[in-house]
């Protein structure tokens, strides 16, 4: 099966509706017959918050034609062709009325301009705030003359499979649009980076969409779309967003410092199931090898050991572990829970600072 495409150009945000509020959107169930709730209230109420983004961005030619390749033609070529901007759109949704929004980072990208398309036709220029290439996330800043329309944050971890979404953005670069669907499956791993969590959907995704909204029947976002799988780059009914409890401490983070700082132990694990460990009572992650001089080596981990908790906390696959601890703050101390000779034991690890983008 191909890898999930992303949803990079030309489209409008995402946004979806869930959640089991008394919402103009929400459904009624009886008898095992559901009336389709009436979005209109909803997207009316949600879609001034949901912005277009235009960029202008420069990337560096290096295709040379064939050719042309060790002619004399070849130096006037890189010379009159090195560099050439590219314009690429997106979706996203202000955040604070103060000016602050939500985007995708592939959105933005190395962007040398970016304007801001507000519902009523204002465009704005903005400024990249933070870009946080592990989770895709990205923030702008806009100046508006008065407070602008905006969406809170809603909470993701209390969204059900099966329940109403909607999805608003620009997709191929139409604007202000607005599609329904439902909660298909959470937590999925796409192939994305280490922190895969993504909320699937139903509810149509395209090209343009990235960085928009996903709402629940309150109006509360609890998703920003991300990517699609689709054979032909449109929408097949298969798009994740990622969810609003991964997205908002990351914006935050972006919003008070400029970037993303996440704990770090120096470590590569792996998942192991209930058999390989004593008595067959735990699932666990077992240490496959460790850094020199990293902060797992210093507090005296072991290539072996298998790591059961964290904080007291289980901790039953190798993704677990690393969210917890990219999680916490750096210079945080941890109590860490492993199985070593067959024998329980704990050890205090500070958490140091994730190098770059990745270790």
């Amino acid at each position: 099966m191909p890898a999930p495409r992303r949803s990079v150009l030309l489209g409008l945000a995402g946004l979806s509706v869930l959640s089991a509020c008394a919402a103009p959107a929400q459904a009624q169930w009886s008898a095992g017959r559901t009336t389709v709730p009436d979005f209109a209230d909803l997207a009316e109420h949600v879609l001034p918050a949901v912005v277009n983004i235009a960029v202008l961005s420069e990337q560096t030619t290096t295709q040379i034609p064939p050719e042309l390749r060790g002619t004399p033609f070849e130096r006037y070529f890189r010379e009159r062709r090195g560099r050439q901007q590219v314009q690429g759109a997106g979706s996203g949704f202000v955040i604070d009325p103060a000016g602050f929004i939500v985007t995708n980072n592939h959105v933005v990208g190395n962007a040398a301009r970016v304007v801001v398309a507000l519902q009523d036709g204002t465009e704005l220029p903005a400024r990249v705030v933070g870009t946080d290439e592990l989770t895709d996330l990205a923030l702008l800043r806009v100046e508006a003359r008065t407070a602008l329309a905006s969406v809170p944050w809603g909470a993701s971890g209390a969204v059900r499979v099966g329940q109403w979404v909607l999805a608003a953005g620009n997709p191929f670069g139409l604007g202000g649009t607005v599609t329904s669907g439902i909660v298909s499956a959470r937590g999925r791993e796409i192939g994305a980076g280490p922190f895969d969590d993504f909320i699937q959907t139903d509810a149509a995704i395209n090209p343009g969409n990235s960085g928009g909204p996903l709402f629940n029947a309150s109006g509360e976002v609890i998703g920003i779309n991300t990517a699609i799988y689709s054979p032909s780059g449109a929408s097949a009914g298969i798009g994740f967003a990622t969810p609003s409890d991964l997205a908002r401490g990351v914006i935050e983070q972006l919003r008070r410092d400029g970037r993303v700082e996440r704990g770090w132990l120096g470590v590569a694990v792996q998942d192991i199931g209930e058999e390989a460990t004593p008595g067959g009572r735990n699932r666990g992650v077992q240490i496959q090898s460790i850094e020199r001089n990293s902060p797992a080596a210093r507090a005296g981990l072991r290539p072996g050991d298998i790591v059961t908790a964290l904080n007291g906390d289980r901790v039953e696959t190798s993704r677990a572990l690393i969210r917890s601890v990219a999680g916490t703050p750096p210079g945080q101390t941890v109590r860490m829970t492993l199985m070593r000779d067959g024998r329980s034991r704990e050890l205090a690890v500070q958490v140091g600072r994730r190098p770059g983008a990745s270790g």
